[in-house]
């Protein structure tokens, strides 16, 4: 899972949210028909903080790591696509992510992301890359696939 395998692939944005757990089901769903893998993408950056504090370790990489792989697990029951990419890179996420679609058949993003982790894949994020990508997009709304993908696909993942 955590092998970097050859060629373009579908992009997933992920923030640890159901909508970004729902663009990895997709990415399920599609990523066949594109004849690729899944390359799940989280963004980290380092947060300025005004004022006084005590100063803890904290690993953005390391948090941003643990978020994607927890969302892997959830969107597949601990069984993830085979091939299937964790890419953690730091800056923000929408320049991440479009950076990503120069390679990608196409990006998958959840509709709104939320901000237990500030500006990991937020409504602006993904306006953003829909708006800038290099390739096409498709923004995740509600909570479920629609119920013909899974028929459609013709494999496990999709329909957990």
């Amino acid at each position: 899972m955590n092998q970097a395998p050859q060629g373009p692939a579908v992009v997933v944005g992920v923030d640890g949210s159901a909508p970004s757990i729902l663009a990895l089901r997709w990415a399920d769903a599609l990523a066949p028909l594109f004849q690729t893998h899944i390359k799940a993408v989280t963004a980290w950056q380092f947060q300025i903080a005004f004022g006084t504090f005590t100063p803890v370790v904290w690993r953005p990489d390391e948090e941003a790591r643990h978020i994607c792989a927890e969302a892997v697990a959830k969107a597949f029951g601990g069984a993830p696509p085979e091939g299937l990419e964790m890419t953690i890179r730091q800056g923000p996420a929408a320049k991440v992510l479009i950076d990503e679609s120069r390679n990608a058949p196409l990006v998958i993003l959840g509709s709104r992301g939320h901000g237990g982790f500030e500006e990991l894949l937020l409504g602006t994020v993904s306006a953003a890359v829909a708006e800038h990508a290099k390739c096409s997009v498709l923004i995740a709304h509600g909570t479920d696939l629609p119920a013909g993908i899974s028929a459609i696909q013709g494999h496990g993942h999709a329909a957990k």
